[in-house]
């Protein structure tokens, strides 16, 4: 499993830029066969950032979920809880070493959600 941080995601961003280029950060969801015919999914609709609302991370990610129904099988288990291959980041900081889906969201907030990579054969 690997994934990378908010920052560096940025610092790559930077780069492609500068080289006259965009680049697309956004989950994605397949598995190993479709990863290897190049037919992952992307969840947000190839939008590079989306809005959402709420009061703490879980009413931030249900916001998204409302608008991104493809997104909520990726972000949350059948119980409700953060799946396990997500990593959510409140400002660069995990949301887990927080208050999990009670941390507290405020205006200007940013919240990144980076899919974790995992596979094998």
């Amino acid at each position: 499993m690997s994934t990378v941080s908010p920052a560096v995601s940025r610092e790559m961003a930077e780069r492609v830029a500068a080289s006259g280029a965009r680049m697309l950060d956004a989950p994605v969801s397949g598995s190993v066969v479709t990863l290897e015919a190049g037919k992952l999914s992307m969840m947000v609709g190839g939008e590079r950032e989306v809005s959402a609302s709420g009061a703490n991370i879980g009413e931030v990610l249900r916001d998204l979920t409302t608008s991104h129904p493809a997104t909520e099988s990726q972000i949350f288990s059948a119980e409700g809880e953060l799946n396990r291959y997500v990593n959510v980041y409140l400002n660069d900081e995990d949301v887990r070493v927080l208050d999990g889906l009670d941390t507290t969201v405020g205006d200007g907030d940013t919240v990144v959600i980076l899919p974790a990579m995992a596979g094998g054969r």
